[in-house]
């Protein structure tokens, strides 16, 4: 197993942020320029070991930046009424990491264990809450559909009128 990047073992989470910030400015570029930089700061660490560590960022860059970019596409494209984005997005998730454990084919330089255990935890957290939710909303609606249908039969509304209402309210088509 290769040793951890001094970038994580050695910098103050600061001068990691500025490094982080100076590398997209580069454009993950002027390595010996950054390793200069870092030896003015009070830090030894070579073009190589910052190029290593500018690879594996820019690579994590580019996956945030394309679930980003889907994300976004599937929002503008598709309604979610129901909250089915953050479910499917969710199960997504989950269904990556399954995997990731399952193969086991994960680079100790991208993710450690206790990260991945997180990740796992907050996306079981997630899912749950997201459950939660849409049954909330299930129950509220139903509650309100039945309220309403007592209002309804006290004014009068016919039957037909009634099942038209509730159809539009619940959002389900019903035959003609």
């Amino acid at each position: 197993m290769p040793s951890p990047s001094k970038v994580l073992t050695d910098l103050p989470d600061d001068v990691r942020k500025e490094l982080d910030s100076k590398l997209i400015a580069n454009q993950f570029s002027d390595y010996v320029g950054l390793s200069q930089w870092l030896e003015s700061q009070g830090f030894t660490i070579s073009k190589s070991s910052l190029n290593r560590y500018g690879q594996s960022f820019e690579k994590r860059l580019q996956a945030v930046k394309l679930s980003t970019e889907m994300a976004k596409t599937l929002v503008e494209n598709v309604p979610d009424d129901a909250d089915a984005m953050s479910e499917a997005l969710t199960r997504m998730a989950q269904d990556r990491l399954f995997s990731l454990l399952v193969n086991m084919h994960i680079d100790a330089d991208d993710i450690s264990v206790a990260q991945l255990m997180k990740a796992v935890s907050e996306l079981t957290k997630a899912s749950t809450l997201n459950k939660r939710f849409s049954q909330d909303i299930k129950r509220k609606l139903a509650d309100a559909a039945k309220a309403s249908e007592a209002i309804a039969k006290r004014g009068g509304l016919s039957d037909a009128d009634w099942a038209a209402i509730r159809a539009n309210f619940l959002g389900i088509e019903i035959a003609s």
